[in-house]
């Protein structure tokens, strides 16, 4: 097979660092952003293309032409909301699912140790010092809502801790094989039964306000909700209510609905709230991690292989 030209949104370090990984190909560099779409060679056969649809934008109609002579577009992140629906008309399209489930799995942790050991608050600064009783994690029980790649990374983590694991995964279809991981009956038990909930399910027509005032009225008092996958599936003015009434203890969101959310935003000034700028899938080694994943499928795509992480965007992941 013959060189291959590789169009690539990455950055230039990122780059750099797939030419070294991938020396006899021919790799170009795209800036990012949907401007720049028009600037793939047409001898291009694979695109590796950065999230499009972000802080407003929306690029209804495509390029001229698309998908060009492309073979395979390569997104550069684990969903695909960030993306038009015409990128998807590519002969192949995979996401970068997986590729840093680990870091995912550590912020949720870190997100639940904040939670049980009330940190930062616990920190003193003067001499006024008072006795606060935290909360244990052996023994109690963590909900993994979506048990795919971060959702079992996590569970092993958890259950290296002495945590319960109860995980709940797409409907009609059983969990992967954890031993000691239980498989919730429903969004009810999982609720009903967690001290602490991490979202990490994909967001699709059908999950869009997965969590809304039913799923939360189940919720064990005083419950910890973590979202660390999409904004939408969580409907924030019913989180807002729980947290009000009572119901759910405190919420993590590295997620919301729209990014950032408006100044002024009642989930800002919440005292129970704690919000990240969807970060926690970022990390110092990120974009190697990121090129490894790329090349073990670029090596497939040269063999002639199945491509592993194909998006499916009718099941809208």
């Amino acid at each position: 097979m013959s060189e291959v030209l590789i169009a690539s949104q990455l950055d230039a370090d990122a780059n750099d660092y797939l030419r070294q990984r991938l020396p006899d190909q021919r790799i170009v560099d795209i800036e990012p952003g949907p401007d720049a779409l028009g600037k793939v060679p047409e001898q291009a056969s694979v695109f590796i293309v950065r999230p499009i649809n972000v802080r407003g934008v929306n690029i209804a109609e495509p390029p001229a032409g698309w998908p060009w002579n492309l073979d395979w577009v390569q997104l550069g992140s684990s969903g695909i909301d960030f993306y038009p629906r015409w990128l998807f008309d590519a002969p192949q399209v995979t996401s970068a699912k997986g590729a840093n489930a680990n870091h995912v799995a550590e912020f949720a942790l870190a997100a639940v140790f904040a939670a049980a050991k009330r940190l930062p608050d616990i920190w003193v600064k003067d001499d006024d010092w008072h006795f606060t009783y935290l909360q244990p994690l052996q023994g109690s029980t963590l909900g993994i809502l979506g048990f795919g790649a971060i959702g079992q990374t996590l569970a092993r983590k958890a259950q290296a801790l002495g945590i319960r694991v109860l995980a709940l995964g797409r409907p009609g279809h059983l969990i992967a094989d954890i031993p000691g991981v239980e498989a919730a009956s429903g969004l009810e038990q999982l609720f009903a039964e967690s001290d602490h909930l991490v979202i990490a399910a994909p967001l699709t027509e059908q999950t869009r306000h997965l969590i809304g005032r039913q799923a939360l009225a189940h919720a064990k008092p005083g419950l910890h909700l973590v979202n660390l996958a999409r904004g939408g599936l969580l409907d924030q003015q019913a989180l807002l209510e729980a947290l009000e009434d009572g119901r759910l203890g405190r919420a993590t969101l590295d997620v919301t609905d729209p990014e950032p959310l408006p100044a002024g935003h009642p989930l800002y000034q919440h005292p129970r709230v704690h919000i990240s700028p969807h970060t926690s899938a970022l990390s110092t080694d990120g974009k190697a991690r990121f090129v490894d994943s790329f090349v073990d499928n670029f090596q497939r795509y040269r063999q002639r292989m199945p491509l592993n992480n194909l998006v499916d965007i009718q099941r809208g992941y």
